[in-house]
């Protein structure tokens, strides 16, 4: 059985209100076990306030778990993230990083592990503990190999292992000199401009050229400087999957989805050719059913991050 590592986070940022990046080192200087960009490791915090699980009909839902004074139990939580920084900054700076969102639900009540998590900037304690084992096989080489080209698509902090994935692939080809024969595409979407963590490196990394990639970003509550930059697409990650593919959207009455205008339809059309590409997606349960709807509808191999 692996071992449970004492950890601490270091470089926290708040990406928004419900969005941070943070790195997390070993307290005892260690080296983090080798890993393949796309896989994931368990996490534990023990300053968790804890829920239980309260079902109503067909509703579940989660409800602060109260002691026999009245006041929430305090206790440790283990959850699992993918890790979005590259094998190479693990080897390099021996940290992992990490884009989390914290978790709310219909009524309010945190997420018990991320309530804590959020908590490190408002003074509370920046000690993790980690399971010493990374595992997963959400890679290119388990998910992607044999193909031509690579569609991925992550909403929200979904984008994490896509991230991992193409700052190591740029690493490998610049410390090379040859790029991947492989042509990746990414579509990245969030509500908002200030949600879309990693953006600019993303966006640098496809300017750089070190391998054939191109970013579409989409926000779907733009605002008017939204609109005018010709990088930023519009609407949802499904509805862009839609115009890509010249499918109509699932609701004609919901926000119309448009690609950048740097990124045009004729551009993108000749990297997606269903009989040589693979779609990868990352994001909330609904969201990667939708995309695995759109992929059979087109007859594209789908493969999601499923734990």
């Amino acid at each position: 059985m692996a071992e449970l590592k004492a950890g601490r986070i270091i470089e926290w940022r708040r990406v928004s209100d419900a969005l941070s990046i943070f790195r997390l080192v070993g307290e005892d200087g260690g080296r983090f076990p080798r890993y393949e960009a796309g896989q994931y490791i368990a996490l534990r915090r023990d300053d968790c306030l804890l829920t239980r699980k309260v079902k109503e009909g067909k509703e579940v839902r989660f409800v602060p778990d109260l002691d026999e004074n009245g006041e929430q139990k305090v206790g440790s939580v283990t959850h699992s993230y993918s890790i979005a920084s590259a094998p190479f900054e693990a080897e390099e700076g021996n940290y992992l990083e990490f884009y989390v969102v914290l978790e709310r639900g219909q009524d309010g009540v945190l997420g018990r592990f991320t309530g804590s998590l959020f908590r490190v900037d408002k003074g509370g304690t920046d000690r993790m503990a980690y399971v010493e084992r990374i595992v997963g096989d959400f890679t290119l080489a388990r998910r992607a190999a044999g193909f031509e080209q690579v569609l991925m698509v992550g909403t929200g902090t979904g984008v994490a292992p896509f991230v991992s994935m193409i700052k190591q692939l740029a690493f490998e080809a610049r410390r090379s000199g040859t790029p991947p024969p492989v042509r990746y595409t990414l579509l990245h979407a969030n509500r908002t401009l200030e949600e879309l963590g990693y953006r600019r490196e993303l966006q640098e990394i496809e300017a750089s050229g070190a391998l054939d990639f191109v970013y579409i970003p989409s926000v779907s509550r733009p605002t008017a400087s939204d609109r005018a930059d010709p990088l930023l697409g519009l609407g949802r990650a499904t509805n862009l999957l839609r115009v890509l593919f010249s499918m109509p959207p699932k609701d004609p009455a919901a926000f119309p989805a448009e690609l950048p205008r740097e990124r045009p339809l004729s551009l993108l059309k000749p990297r997606l050719d269903p009989a040589r590409t693979v779609l990868l997606t990352c994001g909330n349960p609904a969201g990667m059913a939708d995309t695995a709807w759109v992929a059979g509808q087109v007859g594209m191999r789908f493969e999601k991050e499923d734990w």
